[in-house]
């Protein structure tokens, strides 16, 4: 991953990643808050030998006492001196429980021994250390001490140099550095799991992923709208909206697309369903239709049409009559609107859609439509669950595949990209929809076109009268110029 990429992660997640934090820094404070506090008091102990006056007999004897001086700090925590402590204080505690209180240690080259006792009452913290101090140096001068009837005295003496004064604060817990501890903690894991997702996420979520799929550029993005169930045909219903620009932009791009050619039809297809194909077609057609062209939409998805229904038309008869021989292309195709805009529904459903549209008929059919039309836009089936979308834009000039930002799975519009290079079908370009509008992949300015609150002038304004807001169709205009039906 590049810089930027971990720049994208931190803002997609940066949510996930604050309330991990500020639940590790609760989960810190609160483990801080439920344990007792422990104060811990010490004492030191000077260990001394008694030895000649020469320089030999001082440098033996303090050789002596630092290597003494490890054996009686492993003294401290044993039996035998805190025994005595334990009947002292009359505590009622074994001998191993106190010891896992107490500590001492030795520093380095030097003859003095520091005594720890931890305890949650300050005062016996201090009691216990000055009396296991007292009890230290009575043991070693009992060990130390020359056999019964010797003259000699004890060579090693302990003094008590540090009495251990009652603590004033706890030392554990410690809550600053275990909220420090626990935000760390909190951020780390947040950090991972932000990670982690962005890596195994397999959704196409912007345009670098597309890239990484396929080399087809990406000619629109459309917008999420939360109402496009309910107002499909948005160019009509919204013009002024950031989503009916898009469509606009859209169609401004494909007009760029094989500049020169005759063949100016296109399939919209996506890779599975839902994924906006159908009102993408809709839409850039009345966008077309909006610039002066005549244009032809075409409900070629014979599995599950939806153009009839979302153009606000009778879609009982239409491609499928004309194909069999049972209806007159005149008498099927429908003006729409009053721009150029003719729509001819699916009809019947039959039982051979793949069969129908690579048919003999439908290449004629084609062929007639590119010379009555400026152009043509099919609504073909998705191209992973059927072959429909495949072999009918192995006969049209281009096909558009549909991505939807956040649903498509990147093996899906692999497999899509795939089923159109098998049979040869060239790639216009892709559109990408249901594109956030917040967020590091959100819709906006800039690549995909202008945007929010931007006013149009009057000659951009498209009049809303041609359709109403719940999709219904208006009455039925006479089109300038009529469809021909040559060798229909």
């Amino acid at each position: 991953m590049e810089l930027r990429d971990y720049i994208r992660i931190l803002r997609k997640s940066w949510l996930l990643i604050v309330l991990l934090t500020l639940v590790g820094v609760a989960a810190a404070a609160t483990f801080s808050l439920l344990q007792k506090p422990m104060y811990t008091a010490s004492t030191k102990v000077f260990v001394s030998t008694s030895s000649g006056q020469n320089v030999s007999d001082l440098a033996q004897g303090n050789s002596f006492t630092v290597q003494r001086v490890k054996t009686y700090s492993d003294l401290v925590t044993t039996p035998i001196v805190l025994q005595p402590v334990i009947a002292a204080l009359e505590l009622n505690m074994t001998s191993d429980d106190l010891a896992s209180a107490v500590s001492a240690s030795a520093p380095l080259d030097t003859t003095l021994i520091e005594i720890s006792v931890s305890n949650e009452d300050p005062v016996l913290a201090a009691d216990l250390a000055n009396a296991i101090s007292q009890s230290l140096t009575a043991v070693v001068q009992d060990i130390e001490a020359p056999e019964a009837g010797s003259e000699n005295t004890s060579p090693v003496k302990l003094t008590r140099v540090q009495d251990a004064p009652v603590p004033q604060s706890p030392v554990s817990p410690k809550v600053p550095l275990n909220v420090a501890l626990g935000a760390l903690v909190g951020l780390a894991l947040g950090l991972a799991i932000a990670v982690l997702r962005e890596t195994l996420d397999n959704r196409v979520r912007n345009e670098r992923d597309v890239a990484q799929l396929t080399d087809a550029p990406i000619i629109g993005g459309i917008a999420f709208d939360p109402k496009a169930k309910t107002r499909p045909l948005i160019v009509q219903a919204d013009p002024r909206s950031p989503r009916a620009e898009s469509f606009r932009t859209l169609r401004t791009n494909l007009s760029f697309l094989d500049i020169g050619s005759e063949d100016r039809s296109f399939v919209v297809t996506s890779s599975v369903q839902s994924e906006g194909k159908s009102t993408t077609a809709a839409n850039l057609a009345i966008s077309l239709a909006d610039s002066g062209a005549r244009v032809l939409l075409v409900d070629a998805d014979l599995r599950r049409p939806k153009v009839a229904e979302y153009m606000g038309l009778e879609g009982a008869v239409g491609i499928t009559d004309v194909l069999i021989g049972r209806a007159e292309l005149l008498d099927v195709v429908q003006p729409w609107g009053r721009s150029k805009l003719f729509v001819l529904p699916a009809g019947k459903i039959p039982p051979n859609p793949s069969e129908l549209l690579g048919s003999s008929a439908m290449a004629d059919l084609i062929a007639l439509f590119n010379r009555e039309f400026d152009a043509v836009i099919f609504d073909a089936p998705p191209l992973l669950p059927v072959t429909d979308a495949a072999i009918l834009s192995k006969s049209v000039g281009g096909s558009i595949l549909v991505v939807a930002a956040g649903h498509t799975h990147k093996n899906q519009l692999k497999g899509a990209v795939s089923a159109l290079e098998n049979v040869g079908a060239p790639i216009s370009g892709l559109v990408l929809t249901m594109l956030p509008t917040k967020g590091p992949d959100a819709y906006g300015y800039g690549r995909y076109g202008y945007a929010y609150g931007y006013g149009y002038g009057d000659e951009e304004t498209v009049d809303q009268s041609a359709v109403a807001e719940d999709g219904s169709r208006p009455a039925k205009p006479t089109p300038s110029k009529k469809t021909t039906t040559k060798g229909a």
